[in-house]
This record gives structure tokens, C-alpha cells and sequence, in this order.
């Protein structure tokens, strides 16, 4: 499954030059936050199904504004030739299809994710091959290195000290586990920190999720477990802006009979209190 592996982060990293597409403009409207959909409580379920989740399309991530007033995904598969960034904006309790126009996506998508090349201009990261980066409120990047050949990497920070970013520092062994280490999320505060990783023995990511103690270290990682973890891959990690959902990606590898690979999957969604149930009792 390594093989696979390799291919996939790419799948989801690369994210396209393809606008979305008018049609979605005559779809109905959905009323309410979170596109009207109920909680799922602590059991993850995909989210919005049939609108955005759906079972004859790959669809990634779904990021939101901070203000939770757009959504962005992208969609591949079916009558998507190549994979097209899709957004969604909430106005007036009403959720509606929003065009993004041609030319703009790199630009567009900028808002909800910054690229790594926004980090670049700040001379500690001007020569570390950073793949992809997250930041806490106090602008502390946590960011990622990855050989997709042979799975290596790890997890640094860097500090704003005095208006300057230090020296980036590896984090420890307590974090650094396994290979593919990808796809962090810092908690605003620093609280928390979770990322996905193939640990020892298994071939398919898990997501993980380590505390902050007391001293200021960081604790062992632990599995988010079977809730989340399944034998498919869960990737990418993110609360949701107003701190309530813990949003994540599902999905799978599957080869045709001519040895061709695809990727399958969906968003989902869990309430984020299943954070503060893993959280160790001091």
C-alpha cells in the first residue's frame, strides 16, 4: 500500500486550477448553519450527504472561512473530467452555490488555506522543504517535511519572538512516530495538536492527537481511536472555526482489473467534544 500512499497525498495536496462549475447555481438552497445538517453527535458521519459527500465522487476536505461564512471542497469523478474546486456561501440563514470565477482558484482557495510560499518569505523556512503548515493564534507555525519514497519526516515549530520567527525546532519522539507524518492542526491556544501518520505495522494513516502538559511539553500521541481510526485512511485533521466539529477525510485506494488506482472518499464530521474525551486527567 506504500506505493498507493505515495500517489495519494498528492491527490489532496494538489489541488486544481479548475473553477467551479455554474451548474450548481439552479441546486436548492440549504437553510441553516452546517448547511441544515444535524449533529452527529460522537459518532463521525459524512457530511451533508448527497451534497457534498457523495458515493459517485471523490470529494476532499472541506475547509470554512473564519467567520463560517464560505465553504470550499473540491470534487473529482463522473461528469468532473478533472478535480474542480467547489464553495458554498451562507448568507441570510441560506447556504447557495457560489462561482468561483476562472482564473481565481489558486486565489480563492489562499483565503481558507494559505500556501506554504505565504511561510517562504520568512528566512527560516526559505530552505526547508516544507509540505504543508498550521498556525495557533499566537502565529507559532507548526508545519511538515515528508519523503513520499520512503515515508520519512517529522513536525517542527517555530516561534514568533519580538515580530521574528526562531529556528525551527523538531518536535519529539513523543509526536514524531511512525512515517507519513502530514497534515497538522495546531489548537488555537496550543492546547492540542493532531496529524495523521502510518504507524509501525499499519498501512493506512490514523489520525492522532497529543496534549500540551503542564510543563509545557508536549504528551504521547494517542490514537484517536476506532470512532474515527477505521482500516480505510483518515487524514487532515481540522476544528471548525467556531471550535464545535472536528472535521476530517475518509476514503480509500481501489485498483481496476487493468491495475489503474483511483481514490474514493468523503468529508466527515464529529463533535469536537470527542477531543476533550481523550484529553488525560491530571
Amino acid at each position: 500500500m506504500h506505493a498507493v500512499y505515495r500517489i495519494f497525498p498528492l491527490l489532496l495536496v494538489g489541488l486544481t486550477t479548475s473553477h467551479s462549475s455554474n451548474a450548481h447555481n439552479q441546486a436548492p438552497a440549504f437553510k441553516g448553519p452546517y448547511l441544515g445538517q444535524p449533529s452527529p453527535g460522537l459518532t463521525p458521519r459524512a457530511f451533508a450527504p448527497g451534497v457534498i459527500a457523495t458515493d459517485t465522487h471523490l470529494e476532499t476536505e472541506v475547509l470554512f472561512l473564519p467567520d463560517m461564512t464560505e465553504l470550499t471542497f473540491t470534487r473529482s469523478g463522473g461528469e468532473y473530467g478533472q478535480s474542480t474546486r467547489l464553495a458554498m456561501q451562507y448568507k441570510n440563514d441560506t447556504w447557495h452555490w457560489k462561482s468561483i470565477p476562472a482564473g481565481k482558484t489558486n486565489a480563492y482557495q489562499s483565503r481558507f488555506s494559505p500556501p506554504v510560499s505565504e511561510i517562504k518569505k520568512f528566512a527560516p523556512f526559505k530552505d526547508i522543504p516544507v509540505i504543508g503548515y498550521t498556525r495557533s493564534a499566537a502565529d507559532t507555525i507548526y508545519f511538515y517535511v515528508l519523503n513520499f519514497d520512503d515515508g520519512s519526516g517529522h513536525l517542527s515549530y517555530s516561534r514568533k519572538i519580538n515580530g521574528r520567527y526562531e529556528t525551527p525546532v523538531k518536535m519529539s519522539n513523543t509526536v514524531n512516530k511512525g512515517k507519513y507524518i502530514a497534515h497538522p492542526f495546531i489548537a488555537p491556544d496550543e492546547s492540542y495538536l493532531m496529524w495523521d501518520a502510518e504507524k509501525d505495522g499499519e498501512n493506512t494513516p490514523d489520525i492522532f492527537i497529543s496534549f500540551r502538559q503542564p510543563d509545557g511539553s508536549w504528551g504521547e500521541a494517542i490514537n484517536m481511536g476506532d470512532k474515527i481510526n477505521t482500516p480505510l485512511y483518515e487524514q487532515r485533521p481540522k476544528v471548525t472555526p467556531d471550535g464545535k466539529y472536528l472535521f476530517f477525510w475518509r476514503g480509500d485506494v481501489k485498483t481496476e482489473q487493468d491495475g489503474s488506482r483511483y481514490v474514493v472518499g468523503s468529508p466527515y464530521w464529529v463533535d469536537a467534544h470527542i477531543i476533550e474525551q481523550l484529553r488525560p486527567k491530571l
